[in-house]
């Protein structure tokens, strides 16, 4: 997992993680709007795999287009916000610690991630990108999302950076309980960096709230 108490903050969250998307915040709404249009082009009649799914917010904008959606989570309770809703497309949901599962070789089209890069230890990037690659079909894609310290309020300091250079931050939730997990933030070109070694880059857009992108394994797959 990608930090401190991971696991278990998102599994006491469930509840009220979609909090995040309904803010009252016209410019924030508008971003994500705006990425949404365009992953319902991107996933449009294609076999999708989404990791760390979560409460299936992402999963239901692909269901819209998509031809079928395989997603995963580790919390149970997140799982279970997810199956409150209606999707557009098959959609099968499990729980699974995608660092710890197999989800065949070159079978999707489309590999989603939201809001996960930035839960991921840097100095195991490899580790993903790996786990990325391997379930795509040839030249299939990679889409990610991830927020700003915009998109988070109210902001708060840093609680401690370890020898990775990983940052961790304190989250507390409505009833007061507090966690701290890792959560790293990244500027544009350190996204083009990180993601360049590995991955020719179809998009990589970096507004005010959030980043996301598509990526293609270096000259395709064989």
């Amino acid at each position: 997992m990608g930090g401190d108490n991971l696991e278990e903050y998102y599994r006491a969250r469930a509840a009220e993680y979609e909090q995040i998307y309904y803010r009252d915040d016209p410019a924030c709404q508008a971003e994500l709007s705006r990425e949404a249009k365009k992953l319902t082009r991107l996933v449009e009649g294609k076999k999708v795999l989404e990791l760390a799914c979560g409460s299936g917010y992402w999963t239901r904008i692909m269901s819209r287009t998509a031809a079928s959606i395989l997603a995963s989570d580790i919390a149970p309770e997140m799982l279970a916000e997810a199956k409150k809703k209606a999707f557009g497309c098959e959609v099968s949901l499990f729980k699974a610690d995608m660092f710890d599962h197999s989800f065949g070789d070159r079978c999707f089209d489309i590999v989603a991630l939201g809001f996960w890069f930035s839960h991921q230890p840097r100095q195991a990037y490899d580790q993903l990108f790996d786990l990325l690659v391997r379930p795509l079909k040839k030249n299939g894609l990679i889409w990610m999302i991830d927020n700003n310290p915009p998109a988070e309020w109210p902001l708060k300091t840093s609680c401690k950076i370890d020898s990775h250079g990983n940052n961790y931050k304190e989250r507390t939730l409505s009833n007061g309980e507090t966690y701290v997990v890792l959560k790293n933030y990244f500027d544009l070109l350190e996204l083009k960096a990180i993601f360049s070694s590995r991955f020719d880059i179809q998009s990589l857009r970096h507004h005010t709230y959030y980043w996301s992108t598509v990526l293609m394994q270096k000259g395709g797959r064989p």
